[in-house]
């Protein structure tokens, strides 16, 4: 007799500005999964769903492990992870609490820098409050990603302009410190990090176009750089990783200036889409998007194993 395939749930889309990289992230986890032959696999879009609705959600799927392919405040950063334990249903990904605070930039900057891990100055401003920092700077959301809502304000007249733009949809930003220089990005798969990529975007900056839907960014995997840079970097990667709690996967960014590497910020569950790092990165190690895909929902199966063995 056929031993019945384990079913893997993947969900998308989310109720966050990043709904629609999800969406694509999602869909080509599905196919990489499928490419694989080991699963069943059910795509299901999602807005927020409640606990009793997810429930009914990977009932009717007969999930065994649920991959969330989900990106922002939502998806990534907490709420969803918190349905997803009370489920008791193997996941993909970060728990709830890493979730939370690598969602929080600014948390995770100040979490770090007491590791010694340099990052850029910045401050959380709201309202009126007075912006400490001085511009050159870059005005972004502390709980948002893809690069939404991102400024660079080169003077305190652009300061102001972006704020009120900004003012209208965001009650709290994050003002940094901008560092001028090269963005690397290090992607840990399992805590093991993968090859640097040197992201050179064609526009003044990486944003949301630059990262999904333009054709003209380059990316440099394994960058000619000195060997202390590379050390650094992975090195840095590994401590964010261990530090904030994360698991299975994550993207840490950094920039690289004259003075060295600065932290920028770490994502727990970064874009799988065919413009993104990780997947990139995996397959210039020999690991193909459906091998990644297989190895993160094993260590989610594995680990449900586990569980139940040390209950018994």
């Amino acid at each position: 007799m056929t031993q019945q395939q384990p079913t893997v749930l993947v969900l998308m889309g989310g109720p966050d500005s990043e709904r629609e990289v999800s969406l694509m992230s999602g869909t080509e986890v599905a196919a990489a999964l499928r490419e694989c032959g080991s699963y069943r696999v059910i795509e299901q879009v999602i807005d927020a769903p409640t606990t009793a609705e997810l429930r009914a959600i990977a009932d009717a799927a007969g999930a065994n492990v649920i991959f969330p392919v989900l990106h922002g405040r939502w998806g990534e950063g907490g709420p969803l992870q918190d349905v997803l334990e009370q489920l008791g249903l193997a996941y993909v990904g970060s728990q709830p609490a890493a979730a939370a605070l690598a969602m929080d930039k600014l948390a995770t900057k100040q979490l770090l820098s007491r590791y010694g891990v340099p990052t850029p100055r910045a401050q959380r401003i709201g309202g009126d409050e007075p912006c400490r920092v001085s511009p050159p700077l870059v005005l972004k959301p502390i709980d948002d990603g893809s690069s939404v809502d991102l400024r660079i304000c080169r003077n305190a007249a652009e300061v102001e302009s972006c704020r009120a733009q900004l003012r209208r949809r965001r009650q709290t930003l994050m003002a940094e410190e901008y560092i001028a220089g090269r963005e690397l990005t290090v992607g840990l798969v399992l805590g093991e990090p993968l090859p640097l990529i040197h992201i050179v975007p064609a526009a003044s900056y990486y944003d949301y176009e630059a990262k999904y839907t333009r054709e003209d960014t380059q990316y440099i995997i394994n960058p000619d750089l000195p060997q202390r840079v590379t050390d650094e970097c992975i090195r840095l990667a590994k401590l964010a990783y261990e530090r904030v709690g994360c698991r299975d996967v994550a993207r840490v960014d950094f920039m690289l200036d004259e003075r060295g590497v600065w932290f920028l910020e770490i994502n727990t569950m970064p874009g799988f889409t065919t413009h993104s790092l990780v997947p990139m990165a995996a397959a210039e190690t020999g690991v193909p998007m459906p091998a990644l895909c297989e190895r993160l929902v094993e260590a989610a199966r594995t680990r449900t194993d586990n569980s139940v063995t040390a209950k018994n």
